[in-house]
């Protein structure tokens, strides 16, 4: 049952429904309760780093250009 509850309140965090709201809907007495069901996924996460992209920059992922630093810790 815990995993219905988690994919309806992320389903409401998703849609944009406050997560005081999704506290009431699950029956929480206090919204620390409902943190438990509300970890971002990885696309929330994209989502909002998307949002903080200054204007005029590229979306996409990071791509490492010159590996020496990670040949290097990967060597220790």
């Amino acid at each position: 049952m815990p995993h219905k509850r988690h994919t309806a309140a992320m389903r409401l965090l998703t849609a944009g429904i406050d997560s005081s709201v999704i506290a009431l809907w699950l029956g929480h007495e206090s919204i620390e309760t409902t943190q438990i069901y509300l970890h971002a996924n990885m696309k929330t996460k994209e989502d909002a780093l998307a949002r903080t992209r200054p204007t005029g920059t590229k979306t996409g992922r990071y791509t490492v250009v010159d590996d020496t630093l990670l040949a290097f810790l990967q060597s220790l």
